[in-house]
């Protein structure tokens, strides 16, 4: 493992389970029962939505963290998936999930 790898896998661990607690968090949060009254309804509808689109952002961050980690098991950690050159390790110290060189991440915006 490299040493950059070894660096990583600690934080990327750490914010795995940070994000899995705030998913269940959420998913608590949407499981609570529906106020009878019609104005709390129509406020819980509302509350609800913005709860299952941060939900649907924690479960992209949590595939993202999961395939960073797979990519430190697998030896590939570091290289770009898309061009195969080596991902700066600045990069990677400011976002230990980034899958793509700065190149290629500013080509796919």
């Amino acid at each position: 493992m490299s040493r950059l790898a070894a660096s990583a896998e600690p934080r990327l661990q750490a914010a795995l389970t940070e994000l899995e607690s705030r998913l269940t968090n959420i998913a608590r949060d949407l499981d609570q029962p529906v106020d009878r009254d019609w104005d709390e309804q129509a406020i819980e509808i509302e509350d609800d939505e913005s709860l299952e689109h941060q939900a649907a952002l924690v479960e992209k961050e949590i595939a993202s963290v999961k395939r960073a980690l797979a990519r430190i098991e697998d030896g590939t950690y570091g290289v770009c998936v898309r061009c195969g050159d080596k991902i700066a390790p600045e990069r990677l110290e400011a976002r230990p999930d980034a899958a793509l060189c700065i190149g290629c991440a500013r080509a796919a915006v």
